[in-house]
């Protein structure tokens, strides 16, 4: 019986080409969207998680301020942070490595060119190699890493070295930090939030701020944790929010500090792109609806234009079942050869989409999962089964007297 059915519904689609292509296109304008979107939105999510499973989600950065300015604009605040803060949190339970980082703005010389750049002191102990280890972007393309007796030595971010000035900065050259001159001993690979920064070690950093700034001897910008493998690192945040609240007697919501660990920022990150996911398929789905109303017009029309046929099937025995389910499953599977064709589509929307991106310089990987395939496909052929129904309705009730006089 199914397979009549299907024969029956080939026949008919087949004879209606034209009209059958303007019934999908707005299924597959739909179905495209969605899955190029979804796809590229999912794939950037993946690429951001893959990222912090890469530096670890076991960090956590403490920055002056109540509102979380980041690890380079401790000077839009007031509120300072200090060695006695850092000896508070490396008493914390689940601290592992907690160092200190100063940083701010300075203006660099090379040649007769002048910028403004981050600068950032941190020690270059073997404690802060646990930092460091297996982030990409802390090696070096270039030249070596700071040592802890280097003394007026830089490490400079990629983008500096080859973008910043007209001339390439190299490992050998020498640059000028706020009038002090810094032996360029490495050059950092790129990528990252330090590729435009200049690295070095944390006494020089003192020297260059107290006299640039007058900032205070034990005054530091950030500090840098690493948490034991054991301790989950949003508890040990919690924790050192408490130690913190109480050594520096501010209450809990009034906190002059924050604290933030990878694992949260990675939460956030994730609600929030699950949020634009959720927009965009919504936007995307004003397509399958304009579609789904194209296919319930078809089907009506359909109807109409078989009238004669229905009265002449419903005379030899056919039921107003039959009748509902052939015009059922001939909207669904318009609705499927129209989600067919938007996911081939959207595949393409994508790959066209990652081929732009490489040529800016931008790693974008689409993800395609057969969870989204088949979500695809279902909501299609739902869209499409759904546009049919009233229509199969009114083909079912229709009595064979009345349906042979037409």
């Amino acid at each position: 019986m199914l397979l009549d059915y299907l024969k029956y519904i080939m026949k008919n689609i087949a004879g209606r080409k034209l009209r059958t292509w303007l019934t999908m296109l707005g299924i597959f304008v739909g179905i495209a969207a969605v899955v190029a979107l979804v796809s590229l939105s999912q794939g950037l999510q993946n690429a951001i998680n893959a990222e912090f499973e890469k530096i670890g989600v076991n960090r956590v950065l403490i920055v002056p301020g109540g509102v979380n300015f980041g690890p380079f604009s401790s000077g839009l605040t007031t509120a300072k942070l200090t060695e006695d803060d850092l000896n508070v949190v490396r008493k914390v339970n689940g601290v592992d490595v907690a160092l200190a980082g100063i940083n701010s703005y300075a203006n660099i010389v090379f040649g007769r060119e002048a910028i403004d750049v981050p600068v950032i002191g941190v020690e270059s102990s073997q404690e802060s190699s646990k930092l460091t280890e297996n982030v990409d972007y802390y090696d070096v393309v270039e030249g070596r890493k700071l040592r802890p007796e280097d003394k007026l030595k830089a490490v400079i971010g990629y983008k500096i070295s080859r973008d910043a000035f007209i001339k390439e900065v190299h490992s050998g050259n020498t640059i000028m930090i706020e009038g002090i001159e810094f032996d360029v001993i490495g050059v950092m690979k790129p990528g990252g939030q330090t590729q435009s920064a200049i690295r070095i070690n944390k006494d020089d950093a003192k020297d260059l701020f107290m006299r640039k700034n007058g900032t205070l001897q034990n005054e530091i910008s950030s500090i840098f944790v690493l948490t034991k493998k054991e301790f989950k690192p949003s508890d040990v945040a919690e924790a050192i929010k408490k130690k913190l609240r109480k050594y520096r007697n501010v209450k809990e919501g009034e906190e002059d500090f924050t604290v933030q660990s990878a694992e949260s920022v990675i939460n956030t990150l994730n609600q929030i792109l699950d949020i634009v996911q959720v927009v965009l398929v919504g936007i995307a789905s004003i397509s399958l609806i304009v579609g789904g109303i194209g296919i319930m017009n078809t089907m009506y029309t359909a109807v109409l234009e078989r009238t004669k046929e229905i009265g002449i099937m419903k005379a030899v025995g056919a039921r107003n079942s039959d009748i509902r389910n052939i015009f059922l499953i001939e909207s669904g599977m318009l609705g499927i050869a129209g989600g067919l064709m938007g996911i081939f589509i959207g595949f393409l929307i994508t790959k066209l989409a990652q081929f732009i991106a490489s040529s800016m310089g931008v790693t974008l990987k689409a993800a395609f999962s057969p969870l989204l395939i088949f979500g695809a496909l279902s909501f299609a052929f739902i869209v499409g089964s759904l546009s049919g129904v009233f229509p199969a309705m009114q083909a079912a009730e229709l009595k064979p007297v009345d349906a042979l006089r037409k």
